[in-house]
């Protein structure tokens, strides 16, 4: 199983769901870590990704070749990110065929009622459950 991760700015939540997902999936899936920016990208990889890249170009056409999507909510909302996540790669990754598992943080101005407000480490937590069963499943 491919699965993006995708991250901006300083990179800090792409570089956390990385950690968490490699510590509890171990080499059963391959991590693209995909950056807004360089900065982002290189976090993610020494988190232990197993490949990873840059850019508008490289998000837009990656999420095309993987099965699952994680990430901050902001990465299909156009403009985030300080303006990093463009609308042509907020567009790529909400349209991808993959499946998507967003961390529903407030940073782009989005509430979604009825959740709650739970600290990022244990939102990544429960991200990387859903992948677990996604791989239970997967190999039944």
């Amino acid at each position: 199983m491919r699965v993006a991760v995708i991250d901006g700015q300083g990179g800090g939540i792409g570089k956390l769901i990385t950690e968490k997902l490699r510590k509890a999936v171990g080499g059963r899936v391959e991590i693209v870590a995909l950056g807004t920016n360089a900065m982002a990208t290189a976090l993610m990889l020494k988190a232990g990704a197993n490949e990873g890249a840059s850019g508008e170009n490289a998000v837009c056409e990656t999420v095309k070749k993987v099965d699952l999507v994680l990430g901050p909510l902001a990465i299909i909302v156009a403009n985030s990110m300080a303006g990093e996540l463009t609308p042509k790669m907020a567009s790529a990754i909400a349209g991808a065929d993959a499946e998507k598992i967003l961390i529903p943080l407030n940073k782009s101005n989005i509430t979604i009622v009825g959740l709650y407000g739970e600290p990022l480490p244990h939102l990544a937590d429960m991200m990387v459950q859903l992948v677990e069963k996604k791989l239970q499943k997967a190999q039944q």
